[in-house]
């Protein structure tokens, strides 16, 4: 048995043809210094209808709602992620995917995660497998999700490290969008937790510890790797 998971992609947008799978899109925008909420146009960079077809791989029985905060490019602010994540944490979605990563920490960014986790509601962002840190990842709460070459399409590493939380597989699926590394192996752990987040015993955001609880016990459960990989 299975119940119905609604999960958020904050990201470039979708495709018409992926339109059947989502409840709701939106645009989000800055106008006048302050973020605007308006229509979703096409994905014309091909990251977010990459990121959605893989968690629909992995949960197809998932329900989406997709905010767009890249549009032309691939440049979006910390106020334009917090509108799109406050709009789809008040939609009720069970988690977001932010396959995303921004090098300044702002107090709009932060206290929109900090509020979605309270919530009981499972961010998945994106960690760099190296280098400095990025938000919303950073934050407290929100599960740091990387890119791992070890990985098949359905194998998990659970790597707890200074980096990140989990990794898996690096790849969009043939011929659905573009992008690589920790972004798509972020858009895989979102599909892993929300077919976890699908079965009959998953609790829910009602009870967020409980839910984070059950959560790190299924992927540890299900990693093929723990640890980083090893190099002699």
């Amino acid at each position: 048995m299975s119940r119905a998971v609604h999960a958020g992609i904050i990201d470039s947008g979708a495709l018409s043809a992926q339109y059947p799978a989502i409840e709701e899109a939106a645009a989000f925008t800055i106008d006048g210094g302050q973020p605007r909420r308006g229509a979703a146009t096409p994905d014309v960079l091909g990251h977010g209808s990459a990121v959605l077809a893989i968690v629909r791989h992995l949960a197809p029985a998932a329900r989406f709602r997709v905010a767009q905060v890249f549009h032309q490019h691939e440049r979006t602010t910390a106020a334009q992620v917090a509108a799109a994540l406050d709009w789809l944490v008040a939609a009720g979605v069970d988690l977001v995917n932010l396959s995303l990563g921004l090098r300044e920490n702002r107090a709009v960014l932060r206290v929109a995660c900090h509020r979605a986790v309270r919530a009981g509601v499972v961010l998945c962002a994106a960690a760099p497998a190296r280098g400095a840190a990025v938000f919303p990842a950073a934050y407290d709460g929100v599960w740091r999700m990387t890119g791992d070459i070890r990985c098949g399409r359905n194998e998990i590493t659970c790597l707890m490290t200074g980096q990140a939380d989990f990794g898996a597989h690096v790849r969009p699926l043939p011929d659905a969008g573009a992008g690589g590394g920790a972004s798509m192996g972020c858009a895989h752990m979102s599909g892993h937790v929300a077919a976890l987040l699908a079965r009959d015993d998953a609790p829910s955001r009602r009870d967020p510890e409980a839910r984070r609880i059950w959560l790190l016990r299924q992927l540890r459960a299900r990693a093929s790797w723990h640890g980083p990989e090893r190099h002699s």
